[in-house]
């Protein structure tokens, strides 16, 4: 792994800068590190913005410490075929190569015949890299010579696949038998994590899919309260200034403790440079969170249909909605009959505006639902 730069603010908001940086997480760190070490493949199963793959960065740089370990960390949202996942992996694990990079192209020419290698230097770095095409016909005899080249290296090897669900997008039937006949049989180690939860749950719960109970399945709650303060209120000390428990405390309830919105007001509190000891401050930087956003959020609104705006208006002003269908919630907030109500949530839900989750429906961005309150 590159070694991570220490950041100018201490709250982190994309990247991994090192463990000292990293929230808790101690115990689902070691759990992830163990079922590895023990030759397990994990599904992270999380809402987005829990801090997945924060948690992957944490337990890579754990297993890289203990040596002998390689790390591949691809996110494949940006995919649309097979031909893109089989680039976008050969691409990932040649810079994991032990081989002088010259000799590696070499090898992958032989080892991966359907790739077209291309060799660049770094303007400023001059450091060579190697980059790759794959046909879309040649995907999946390259997928095969790409995992049968990882088989045959000495060294441990962990690959994170991030937005794995994307493969259920992908035009080319039966990928995700093809990856699972691959994944089965390989000396690599899997992680697999994404965005939209009811699909990966289904894609690794379900008996009619491939991948049906060949993962630990590691659920991700919300980092606790106490040792998320003691984290931030450190950094705070540190720097010769304040963090309020009882601010902290109105931020964690505020956004349920999710990760990203409590790191990001974290961030704004460390980079005004102030003492952070009033309510009024909580709120003036949800103010500002929410403005910045204020465009966007409203050509979002504009352009969900009627029925499906009201509906998303009344799950915000509720906060979490457990029977958004039975007559009082529908009476409350003059919304139409069950079934438009019902046709609305689906499409809510699958547009990822907003989630089920187990105590009832949310809006999935907390700044966004916050914005819509204000309406």
């Amino acid at each position: 792994m590159i070694p991570a730069m220490k950041p100018a603010n201490p709250f982190v908001l994309s990247g991994f800068c090192g463990p000292e940086y990293f929230c808790d997480r101690v115990s689902e760190t070691a759990e992830l590190c163990r079922a590895l070490e023990n030759d397990g493949n994990v599904t992270l199963l999380a809402p987005r913005r829990y801090g997945k793959t924060g948690l992957v960065m944490n337990a890579f740089h754990h297993l890289t410490q203990a040596g002998g370990w390689d790390t591949v960390y691809i996110d494949i949202f940006g995919t649309q075929d097979l031909s893109d996942f089989t680039r976008t992996l050969a691409n990932a694990v040649v810079g994991r190569l032990d081989t002088p990079l010259e000799k590696a192209g070499a090898a992958v020419r032989r080892l991966v015949k359907g790739t077209h290698p291309t060799l660049s230097y770094d303007d400023i770095s001059g450091k060579p890299s190697i980059s790759f095409t794959v046909s879309a016909d040649a995907a999946p005899k390259t997928l095969e010579e790409i995992f049968a080249y990882l088989a045959s290296r000495k060294r441990k090897t962990v690959v994170a696949i991030d937005e794995f669900q994307q493969i259920g997008n992908y035009p080319e039937k039966g990928v995700e038998a093809l990856l699972r006949s691959h994944v089965q049989f390989s000396p690599v180690r899997f992680v697999f994590s994404g965005s939209k939860q009811h699909l990966m749950r289904e894609m690794f719960t379900s008996p009619k899919r491939p991948f049906y109970q060949s993962t630990k399945m590691m659920p991700l709650g919300v980092i606790p309260e106490t040792p998320y303060y003691d984290f931030a209120e450190r950094f705070f000390r540190k720097a010769g200034r304040r963090l309020d428990r009882t601010v902290f405390s109105a931020l964690y309830r505020r956004f349920e403790g999710i990760t990203w919105y409590v790191q990001a007001l974290l961030w704004d509190f460390y980079a005004s440079g102030e003492d952070i000891v009033e309510a009024e401050q909580l709120d003036e930087f949800v103010h500002q969170r929410v403005a910045a956003n204020e465009y966007d959020q409203q050509r979002l609104l504009e352009i969900l249909p009627p029925g499906a705006r009201r509906l998303l208006r009344a799950i915000a002003a509720e906060g979490r909605v457990k029977a958004p269908q039975s007559g009082a919630f529908v009476s409350k907030y003059g919304l139409r009959a069950a079934s438009s109500v019902r046709t609305s949530l689906e499409m809510l839900v699958d547009k990822e505006l907003v989630y089920p989750g187990q105590d009832g429906y949310v809006v999935y961005d907390r700044l966004f639902a916050e914005w819509l309150r204000g309406l």
